[in-house]
């Protein structure tokens, strides 16, 4: 479980076909991971995509500072984000897992990527804003002022059109520092993840809510 909020960038060192799928190995700050130091299994989430530690080691020059750590990401992962365009020197957003004590700053983020959205429109002025084009099917689970989770980046939904597709985040400078967002431009796809807790209403409402109210008593 994570909150959205970045906690700081890692940098691809080499992105590999394998047997599962890739392997992404990842140069990310050594003071990112806690003590006594990385385990393998721990949770990172990367551009939004919650993965398994699998391997570390010191990344050596010139990233003395930062530890090699590697992911193996599958096929259904590779189809389902962007993962697979990574190429080496691709910056990413890293967030560790949340704890009991972790501030939810954001939002409850699981790190599930539902699906690949695109960039349709980039405004700078005079609010720095994205325009984002989901899959249709996505569509019902962004509500308006509702949060959603881009690349792993937690935002609020400031505006939509639901009979065209699409929805806008607005970016403050704070966002623009911490984040690679500030760098997309039209045309460009990115990880989406809906609102787990509206995910889970649209679910029940569409398979149980019909049934519920069949075998109600009634007054």
């Amino acid at each position: 479980m994570y909150t959205g909020l970045i906690h700081s960038f890692g940098k691809v060192l080499s992105s590999q076909p394998s047997e599962a799928g890739r392997r992404l190995v990842i140069a990310i700050p050594s003071t990112l991971l806690s003590e006594p130091g990385p385990i393998p299994g721990e949770s990172i989430n990367i551009d939004g995509c919650c993965l398994s530690l699998v391997e570390c080691h010191p990344a050596g020059p010139p990233h003395e500072d930062h530890l090699a750590v590697a992911f193996d990401a599958t096929h259904q992962t590779l189809d389902n984000t962007t993962l697979g365009q990574l190429a080496e020197g691709h910056r990413v957003h890293l967030e560790r897992s949340c704890t009991p004590t972790t501030l939810l700053g954001g939002h409850m983020v699981q790190g599930h990527v539902d699906g690949v959205a695109r960039v349709i429109e980039v405004t700078e002025t005079p609010q720095w804003r994205i325009r984002i084009a989901p899959p249709e099917h996505l569509m019902p689970f962004v509500s308006p002022r509702g949060s959603i989770c881009i690349s792993g980046v937690s935002l609020t939904i400031a505006e939509l059109s639901v009979p065209e597709g699409w929805f806008e985040v607005a970016l403050i400078p704070d966002t623009l520092d911490r984040t690679t967002l500030g760098s997309l431009k039209t045309g460009d796809n990115v990880n989406l993840e809906c609102d787990c807790m509206v995910k889970a209403l649209i679910h029940w409402q569409t398979h149980y809510a019909a049934e519920n109210e069949a075998v109600e008593p009634k007054s």
